[in-house]
Parts: structure tokens; C-alpha cells; sequence
């Protein structure tokens, strides 16, 4: 297991890197404004749980797959990226989902979740990501390294669970008062798509590590 203090030093390095805007942040601001706070808090749940299938990957080394298969990391990539942009195309055409969702705070679950979930998992820098930073957290002379990782990743995803669930209850807030400006309906629309349109275009363009 992790010593106290690096479990100490994670969190509070969690806690900094998860407030700073990224495109977790992003994608839960678009879904907390459009469709409100249930769907906001689904998808944190989505993301964190994407996570720690990232973080499974790094300790078991599948993450190390994409250093030897570029091509791989590149057909992920680009999945996602496809992903995002379809969700982004078709939050601006369906002006019934945006503007129902806040007022009935009735959402799809499973579709949510998943949806918060492909758009981490189809993320490869984010495996990336873990396989770099979360090592420095593990303390050789303990041994079971492969459990330590799976330590590290669920305490560094459930700090980063709280800090995402707090944006998404301030953008829910932020939401509900645009709904009650006029044409503030089609602003959200295409906020919240071109978000999901920019954060598909961004990952597509991005370099591999």
C-alpha cells in the first residue's frame, strides 16, 4: 500500500490539477448548463469511472500499448474524437433534448454515463497521463506496485469526483437562470454543442505524447 504521506501529496495534487479548466471541466459545464445538474453528476460519475479503467490499464501496463503500437493510440484518438463531434452536431439540431432536460431534470441514465465515460476512455492521453504521473506516488520498498497504482488512481479519481461535482452543481445554477432569458434556449444549445465540437476537434489535432 501507498504511505499516508504520498496519499497526502496526491490529493492535494489532485485537487489543484482538477481545478484547473480542462476537458473533463469543459464536457461537465456543457452537460450541467444544457441538460442540468442530474446529468452534470452523471457524467462526473461517467469520467471518474473511465478513470479508473485508465488506471487499471497503466497497472496492469496495457497503457505501455500505445507506445508500442502508435497506431493504436492514433485509432483511439480519432474514435473519440468522432465521438464528441456527433454529440456536439447533434446538441445543436435537437433543440427538444436541451431545452426539456433542465425543466424535468429527467435524464438518461445509462446514456449519460456512458457518454461521460467514452469521452475519457476514448482519450488516450489521459492513460498517458496516468502512466507518468501516478508512479511517482508509489513507494518501491512496499512492493504489490500493480495495487499501489490501483490506489493511487481510485484516491486521485475520487478527489477529482468532488471537485468535478462541485463545478457541475454551480453550472446547473447557471443554467436555470439562462433558461429564464429570452434566447438564452438556442444560446445553450449551441454552447453546450460547440464545446463538444471544440473538445472533438482539439483531441483530433492533438500530438501523440
Amino acid at each position: 500500500m501507498p504511505t499516508p504521506t504520498n496519499v497526502l501529496l496526491l490529493i492535494t495534487a489532485a485537487f489543484l490539477l482538477s481545478a484547473i479548466p480542462g476537458p473533463d471541466m469543459l464536457y461537465i459545464i456543457a452537460r450541467s448548463t444544457g441538460q442540468g445538474r442530474p446529468a452534470g453528476l452523471i457524467s462526473c460519475l461517467g469520467i471518474a469511472t473511465a478513470g479508473l479503467l485508465q488506471t487499471a490499464m497503466v497497472a496492469l501496463g496495457l497503457a505501455g500499448l500505445f507506445l508500442v503500437v502508435p497506431v493504436a493510440y492514433d485509432v483511439i484518438k480519432y474514435v473519440g474524437a468522432v465521438y464528441l463531434i456527433y454529440i456536439g452536431i447533434r446538441t445543436i439540431l435537437n433543440r427538444q433534448e436541451v431545452l426539456a432536460a433542465p425543466v424535468t431534470e429527467k435524464v438518461d441514465v445509462i446514456k449519460v454515463f456512458l457518454q461521460g465515460s467514452f469521452t475519457t476512455l476514448f482519450n488516450p492521453k489521459v492513460a498517458f497521463f496516468y502512466l507518468a504521473f501516478l508512479p511517482q506516488f508509489v513507494d518501491q520498498t512496499k512492493g504489490h506496485v500493480p495495487l499501489q497504482l490501483l490506489v493511487l488512481g481510485l484516491v486521485y479519481n475520487v478527489t477529482g469526483l468532488a471537485v468535478d461535482s462541485s463545478v457541475a452543481f454551480l453550472s446547473s445554477f447557471l443554467g436555470k437562470w439562462l433558461k429564464h432569458r429570452l434566447g438564452a434556449a438556442k444560446f445553450l444549445r449551441w454552447l453546450t454543442g460547440g464545446i463538444f465540437i471544440g473538445l472533438g476537434v482539439r483531441l483530433a489535432v492533438s500530438q501523440r505524447p
